[in-house]
């Protein structure tokens, strides 16, 4: 492999703003040699998520991409070769530790033998982190009953989206709340989603009230910030609401206030409001996948890709997520 590059963009440095394409750098580096108990990836796909703004802030449940170092990231990659038991040359697997390159040395215990899915594609948006995500954090941590309301912020992103139809399967009333008229007529017309409110429209309170007259029995937060507080106040007694992260807040400057009525909405409804990271789900992945392959097979969840070509088109991509852009999973063909 020493005649082979490897190409890397690296974070040159932090952002104290919004990030922007002069934060990035692309050089060129030799190929690394695995060590016992590792393996040489090449990658496939990275996956591009609002996540990987918040390592630039600080640590979060991994630590902190410093600068000067390949922005990290996980994605799908291909063993070339390997000192690690378990894993062989063209083994398709995925690494939450692949970073921003053509090739990475990755330790055994961060690679997962991934199966042979067509289009590969799948194996980072429904049947990867996305999926995962969408699938634990609706139903083991919001808890939705048939007949219930369910709202979801960010909802034609790649967790959102899937959130919103697996609600839908479970018999629940849907709505989805994402920036501009096209997202919201496609959330309604191609997902089924029962209605779709327009944040930027501005009056997102108001059009929530009058989406959920009954109330709101789950909410699935993506975002954080206003729209949390707008929800908070239409929550019913006993109302689940799951915190997946907190994208208004990642890029620039987070608002200085976040959402009023905590803990005073908590209490009077007697909410439960819970955290939570895929990876505490990972020993039960296998009966997940079995339910949104089936899903997917049956015509119930749609698969929705926004592929970008090109390792050097990574840092745009990822702008691009953060200003919503995209509309459902993101990512960057190698």
């Amino acid at each position: 492999m020493s005649d082979t590059v490897n190409r890397q963009i690296l974070l040159v440095e932090k952002p104290t703003g919004k990030l922007g394409p002069e934060h990035f750098k692309m050089v060129k580096g030799a190929v690394p040699e695995p060590k016992d108990g590792e393996a040489l990836v090449r990658t496939r796909y990275i996956s591009l998520d609002a996540a990987n703004r918040a390592w630039m802030h600080g640590a979060t449940y991994r630590a902190a991409v410093e600068a000067n170092t390949v922005m990290a990231g996980g994605g799908i990659a291909e063993v070339v070769s390997s000192k690690a038991p378990g894993f062989s040359k063209g083994d398709i697997v995925f690494s939450s530790d692949t970073g921003w390159q053509d090739y990475a040395v990755v330790p055994a215990k961060h690679l997962t033998k991934m199966p042979d899915v067509e289009p590969m594609t799948h194996l980072l948006s429904v049947y990867g982190i996305a999926g995962l995500t969408a699938y634990f954090g609706l139903l083991h941590v919001g808890k939705p009953r048939e007949g219930e309301t369910v709202v979801v912020s960010a909802a034609a992103g790649s967790v959102g989206s899937i959130v919103g139809q697996i609600a839908k399967i479970k018999g629940c009333n849907v709505i989805g709340i994402a920036g501009g008229k096209d997202k919201c007529h496609w959330l309604t017309s191609e997902l089924g989603f029962d209605a779709a409110v327009d944040y930027k429209d501005g009056a997102t309170f108001k059009a929530l009230r009058a989406a959920a007259p009954k109330g709101i029995d789950v909410y699935f937060d993506n975002v954080g910030g206003d729209i949390l507080e707008a929800c908070l106040s239409l929550m019913n007694n006993r109302g689940r609401i799951a915190c997946c992260g907190a994208i208004s807040q990642y890029d620039g400057v987070p608002s200085a206030h976040g959402p009023r009525g905590v803990p005073g909405l908590i209490v009077v409804k007697r909410l439960t409001m819970q955290g939570f990271i895929v990876m505490d789900y990972m020993d039960q992945s296998a009966a997940a996948l079995a339910d949104l392959q089936s899903w997917v097979a049956s015509g119930k969840l749609k698969v929705q890709e926004d592929v970008i070509d090109g390792i050097e088109n990574t840092p745009k991509a990822l702008i691009g997520l953060l200003a919503g852009e995209n509309r459902g999973k993101r990512m960057v063909r190698v």
